[in-house]
């Protein structure tokens, strides 16, 4: 049984960071192959997007799966931010004094961007749900049309949303590659073989979704989606 103070450990705070990542991550693959049937055509993809709302039906009403979608991602990234901010202070204290010529921490640039790409990624996370779930900020803003939607969002004249979803998608690379490969060895993959292989997953994934998610804004700018 997991006890509280268990969580409240450095080691509990570690590995929850891991699992509450390892969920995120993974509504980060399937979000992102959803994303890529913007490809297949329109009908296809508001196809799609009718059905995550019709998941469960008769069981679940009308959008029943997304809310406890939304409610599984809200918990999993509280737990994410509490953990990070509690091993980040906790880091802190145990180095109270400043010296005046302390030498630099040696880290990847991943790792020393983990806060303010954190920052960014919330931000963006606001604004894509004002956006493309509830519409207020879409030129389209139609349900029934979520196709139309990313089109309008990712004009060649709305180029500003376009470098702020790369920015974002970047962010998210970055934390990914150095959060992946921490997670994997928090979760026991200690020993040199296992630490090339935690890179390896760090940076396929992180790779992979930055593509993939960066592939629907840049092909809406250049025509190849319309």
């Amino acid at each position: 049984m997991v006890t509280a103070s268990a969580v409240r450990s450095t080691v509990g705070q570690k590995m929850l960071m891991a699992v509450s990542g390892i969920v995120l991550v993974l509504f980060l693959v399937a979000h992102m192959a959803g994303n890529l049937k913007v490809f297949v055509g329109a009908e296809s993809f508001d196809h799609y997007a009718h059905w995550l709302r019709t998941i469960g039906a008769p069981l679940l009403p009308d959008s029943g799966y997304l809310w406890i979608q939304r409610t599984v991602l809200t918990a999993a990234l509280v737990a994410h931010v509490w953990a990070a901010t509690s091993l980040a202070l906790r880091a802190r204290a145990a180095r109270p004094v400043r010296y005046a010529h302390r030498r630099p921490v040696q880290g990847s640039y991943a790792a020393r961007t983990m806060r303010w790409g954190g920052v960014i990624i919330l931000l963006f996370a606001v604004f894509h749900v004002l956006d493309l779930t509830t519409g207020h900020l879409n030129p389209v803003g139609d349900r029934a049309h979520p196709y139309a939607n990313v089109v309008a969002d990712f004009a060649p004249e709305r180029w500003y949303v376009t470098l702020f979803y790369t920015l974002a998608v970047l962010a998210v690379g970055l934390h990914l590659w150095h959060g992946v490969f921490s997670a994997v060895r928090t979760l026991g993959q200690r020993t040199a073989v296992g630490e090339r292989r935690a890179r390896l997953a760090a940076s396929a994934v992180a790779v992979g979704l930055c593509a993939g998610y960066l592939s629907v804004p840049f092909a809406v700018m250049s025509g190849l989606v319309g």
